[in-house]
């Protein structure tokens, strides 16, 4: 069945489109020594600021379904909340649920993987990330689940941790890895069971590639953790101690390592073993999931492929179904405003670089793959295979075209966008290029100012989340800025959403909410092009005078 809009009879239609222009990564800090987005010469951003309608919105925490309001947003709640108009529990807080609750225990798939093991006489093996983040994994799910495995009589566990430096401290594995090798221990001081972490590396480096950007990161994940090859070490503290030494390297991008004994890796994946994917965020767990799961797989060698019970702690993608198992369903949104819009016959334009095209795409309309009809055009530039500090100005230049020649062009009435420089540069760490990638950014945004003007549209600029804005440390303690301390992670910072309306008719005035989120964008967008928002979405964040 068809969803339908009902026509604001108030609002005066604009000449052209409603462009939502999101710059990913950038908000708002206390702090200006560390903020990016501050110290950038961004003139066009600063002018909107000034001149135009502007208010603050929440980007984190449980103002887009996370479990509390220490939770750092991420680009894909933040685009789940935006496409959506609702709030939905994400990943982390229905993982936490569900282990907390013990439902996870009782379901189908996590029965079949301990029985699995327990039958093959085999290894359960645990893969993710290892931090506390929040946004991909969290640590205490891996020692909730390894608790209850060794309660229910596996006998041995292999973790395979990615080093993480990127949601967390740029170095700051050991603290993680220490305590968990100390918790591995404590557990089987009774003899009667064996756990260990076997392999690992860092998160940029192996295993956690996205949109299929760079499939060798997931040659290096199986190789490491399935086949067991790699440079060899007697712990995990020692491997990353030593790469610390002698590379200079942050966590997220540590080189693989495998822990062995006597010259042979104590966790390659055999026959009879099963696999659990740990990490609930989608993005990054879809494509070593296809390795595991795909019969027929072409995307790299596989050399030997173990015969594994294999799950997901969640289900990456719903409409492809990967992986086949997993232990709890994701959120079900449904009602986007992509789909109302499609279904409304309203054309849509939709562009993003390889490193954020998922996001605006499969994350804004609710965690669904393709299209919703034939007027929605998605564009999807390559993004360059290199680390973003290198060319901080990424895709830029191809965006702004192709949008441009979009509003142009006449035949679309919404258009969003991502640029994903604030958020990709800065989670390298280097404040000098992510002024680069700000610069950049505010440059291609002056060439959709000068085109939406022409055309008589709308440009609604906006933010998924923060993280150029606090490129340094805040001591937890006494919530003074380190600056000897580097920041790669996103922050609990606001984010702007300003409206440029050159041919606003005065009919409408801005006012901030209390505790408004990004969650609010939807019906702004829908009001911007006409149409009253459904009645279960956030306010919109205009009114009507």
């Amino acid at each position: 069945m068809a969803l339908s809009l009902v026509r604001n009879p108030k609002w005066k239609a604009r000449r052209g489109p409603v462009v939502l222009c999101i710059l990913d990564g950038v908000g708002y800090s206390r702090y200006p020594e560390g903020d990016a987005v501050q110290q950038a010469n961004m003139v066009h951003f600063k002018r909107l600021e000034q001149e135009c309608p502007m208010i603050r919105l929440k980007a984190h925490g449980t103002a887009v379904g996370l479990p509390g309001d220490g939770d750092m947003g991420n680009s894909e709640v933040g685009h789940n909340a935006m496409g959506a108009g609702r709030i939905f529990d994400q990943g982390a807080k229905l993982v936490q649920n569900a282990l907390t609750s013990g439902s996870l225990y009782e379901g189908e798939t996590w029965q079949k993987t301990v029985q699995n093991v327990k039958e093959n006489k085999g290894t359960l093996h645990f893969i993710g990330l290892i931090s506390d983040g929040n946004v991909h994994s969290h640590w205490n799910h891996l020692k909730m689940m390894l608790e209850q495995a060794k309660k229910e009589g596996v006998a041995r566990v292999c973790v395979h941790g990615l080093t993480d430096g990127r949601d967390v401290s740029e170095r700051s594995a050991l603290d993680y890895f220490q305590p968990l090798e100390d918790f591995l221990a404590e557990l089987g001081q009774d003899g009667h069971f064996d756990g260990r972490i076997a392999s690992g590396g860092g998160r940029m480096v192996l295993t956690m590639d996205r949109y299929e950007a760079d499939w060798t990161m997931v040659e290096r994940g199986w190789q490491t953790h399935v086949l067991g090859r790699g440079r060899q070490f007697s712990s995990a503290c020692e491997a990353i101690r030593t790469l610390y030494d002698e590379t200079g390297k942050t966590d997220q991008n540590l080189d693989p390592f495998v822990v062995a004994e006597n010259g042979k890796p104590v966790g390659a994946i055999q026959d009879g073993d099963s696999v659990l994917l740990f990490n609930f965020r989608g993005d990054r767990a879809i494509e070593i999931s296809r390795a595991f799961d795909e019969a027929e797989f072409a995307e790299f060698d596989r050399v030997c492929v173990p015969k594994v019970f294999y799950a997901g702690i969640i289900e990456y993608d719903g409409d492809l179904h990967v992986p086949k198992n997993y232990l709890i369903s994701p959120p079900a949104i449904d009602r986007t405003i992509g789909e109302y819009l499609a279904d409304m016959g309203v054309s849509q334009f939709v562009i993003s670089e390889t490193q954020k095209y998922g996001h605006v795409t499969y994350f804004f309309n609710g965690n669904r793959s393709g299209k919703f009809s034939e007027n929605e055009t998605y564009q999807e530039i390559p993004s360059d295979r290199i680390s973003f500090e290198q060319g901080p100005e990424m895709k830029v230049d191809l965006i702004t075209d192709a949008v441009v020649g979009a509003i142009e062009s006449g035949k679309y009435q919404f258009i969003r966008l991502n640029y994903a420089n604030g958020d990709m540069v800065g989670h390298t760490g280097d404040f000098r290029a992510t002024i680069c990638a700000l610069e950049k950014v505010d440059e291609g945004l002056g060439r959709l100012l000068a085109a939406v003007e022409k055309a008589g549209g709308v440009l609604l600029t906006t933010a998924d989340h923060g993280n150029a804005d606090e490129m340094y440390e805040i001591d937890k303690k006494t919530g003074a800025l380190n600056k000897n301390k580097v920041k790669t992670s996103h922050t609990l910072n606001p984010v702007p959403f300003i409206v440029f309306d050159p041919e606003n008719g005065n009919e409408y005035g801005l006012h901030l909410r209390e505790g408004l989120g990004i969650g609010s964008v939807a019906s702004t967008c829908l009001h911007f092009l006409g149409y009253l928002s459904p009645g279960d979405y956030l306010p919109s964040i205009i009114e009507l005078r």
